[in-house]
């Protein structure tokens, strides 16, 4: 009953984490300051999740705890700016897969931090993940990761990897639901800031259409956020970001579909082979 559960979180949240990527990208292409997107997200979860406040036990919430959960909602509100910041400027066909050189990054920090050596299969994934960039970029230049909606999604997915081993922390010293609930009220918070620190923009009333778009973000955002929380539970942290890499496909998909991007076949022969190189290192690559 666990497999099934945990298998059915996994697909959620790789769909609605595709979903909420769409519904940002609309409000950022209908005008809307994305920094601005990232702290309305983080409000409306916020409310959403207050009726969670009655179920959750608070003598878990201790000073090792605020400890993971305050440095989990830096990285988190950093990590969906830059998201949002990247899916302005760029498709999201291109932005998907590049949240696969995570696994890059594991390991550089392996070999930096821990001094670990990856093994053939890390090196072979490397490579996969190269190779498949080539199809996404359409080019091997180096070149394109000056670009900013490039260098945005790098900032986000480091961000993201770090966040996600705080997370599991919290959970680890609380629940899910606390997680989740804790997560929304501090993402909200350090998402001000970073609105207030760098914008000039307030809040304001938005029109009809861009409304419903932040509300359905803030449900997709929210559902991810759970689901992540849930599968973070029972899976190890490498083996859950290594399975969320599937959303990579529905993203160039919907990019397709969508917003009118181009080689779609090109983009998904690409994005397999970055899947495949991903699992490779998140799997046997250590």
């Amino acid at each position: 009953m666990q497999i099934l559960l945990s298998s059915f979180a996994i697909i959620l949240r790789v769909v609605t984490n595709s979903l909420s990527n769409v519904f940002q990208k609309k409000l950022a292409m209908n005008g809307e300051n994305p920094i601005y997107v990232n702290f309305i997200n983080y409000l409306l979860l916020s409310v959403i999740s207050l009726p969670i406040l009655f179920f959750i036990d608070y003598s878990y919430l201790n000073l090792e705890f605020w400890k993971y959960a305050l440095l989990g909602g830096i990285f988190g509100a950093v990590c969906n700016c830059f998201i949002v910041l990247a899916l302005e400027k760029g498709e999201l066909s291109v932005l998907g897969p590049i949240n696969s050189y995570k696994a890059i990054i594991g390991i550089i920090a392996g070999i930096i931090i821990l001094h670990e050596i990856p093994n053939i299969y890390g090196i072979l994934g490397v490579f996969l993940i190269i190779v498949g960039s080539y199809f996404i970029f359409d080019t091997a230049s180096p070149k394109v990761f000056l670009r900013k909606d490039i260098q945005y999604r790098i900032y986000a997915l480091v961000f993201s990897a770090i966040e996600a081993v705080f997370i599991k922390k919290v959970i680890i010293l609380s629940s899910i639901a606390t997680s989740f609930v804790v997560s929304s009220f501090l993402g909200a918070i350090f998402s001000y800031i970073i609105l207030k620190t760098f914008t000039k923009t307030t809040l304001k009333k938005v029109c009809y259409k861009n409304s419903i778009l932040y509300l359905l973000t803030a449900l997709c955002f929210g559902i991810m956020t759970f689901t992540t929380a849930y599968v973070f539970k029972y899976i190890q942290v490498g083996y859950a970001l290594s399975l969320f890499q599937i959303s990579i496909i529905i993203n160039v998909i919907l990019g397709y579909k969508l917003f009118k991007e181009k080689n779609l076949l090109r983009k998904l022969f690409g994005s397999l082979i970055i899947l495949i190189g991903s699992a490779t290192i998140l799997i046997l690559g250590h």
